[in-house]
């Protein structure tokens, strides 16, 4: 039960952006520039996809980890098995060096910014991250940080069901975040 009065029916942080569309606005505007614009990053948006689902699984948030599974899933040609490798393990999983040395970041970032060392910076370049994929990775991390503490903290409602979440994706994936919230019914 969330911890304030929320519009029933949508899940998750959409509901607390219908609670609040002030704050809405701009956290929409963010995570559609962090992961979903094409022209504001080298990396595609299933590997910048991939960083929130795996940032967001770190904090054990369910419906953000679900959700941007689910979206990375569409974004990297349906493969559900990618990414649930990258959840499990991604220094094991079918991606390329250059996405496991920036999780590794992505994960330091998840615990405390400070943990990322001028060394772990160095092994990603020399895995082919450039600067801006450096950058990209570290806010996308303390971005989903902020938005999985905003969800979890208010104790949003996150569905069992994994066709919601199947649903969230391929609606994300395709249109991105500034088109109408999704409602469950």
């Amino acid at each position: 039960m969330p911890h304030i009065s929320l519009p029933e029916g949508y899940p998750g942080i959409r509901s607390l952006f219908m609670y609040s569309p002030v704050t809405a606005a701009p956290m929409n505007n963010l995570v559609q520039v962090l992961l979903h614009d094409e022209a504001t990053s080298t990396l595609t948006p299933g590997e910048r996809e991939l960083i929130a689902t795996y940032t967001s699984h770190l904090n054990t948030c369910k419906y953000c980890a679900n959700t941007h599974g689910a979206i990375a899933q569409y974004q990297l040609g349906n493969n559900p098995v990618l990414v649930s490798q990258v959840r499990v393990n991604p220094d094991t999983a079918d991606i390329s060096d250059k996405m496991k040395a920036l999780l590794k970041i992505a994960a330091k970032v998840q615990l405390d910014g400070k943990n990322v060392l001028a060394a772990d910076i160095d092994f990603a370049r020399q895995q082919g991250a450039t600067d801006k994929e450096i950058h990209d990775t570290v806010l996308i991390a303390a971005a989903f940080c902020m938005y999985n503490r905003y969800v979890d903290g208010l104790a949003t409602w996150a569905p069992d069901d994994p066709a919601v979440y199947d649903a969230i994706g391929r609606q994300r994936a395709a249109q991105g975040y500034m088109t109408a919230p999704f409602i469950v019914k």
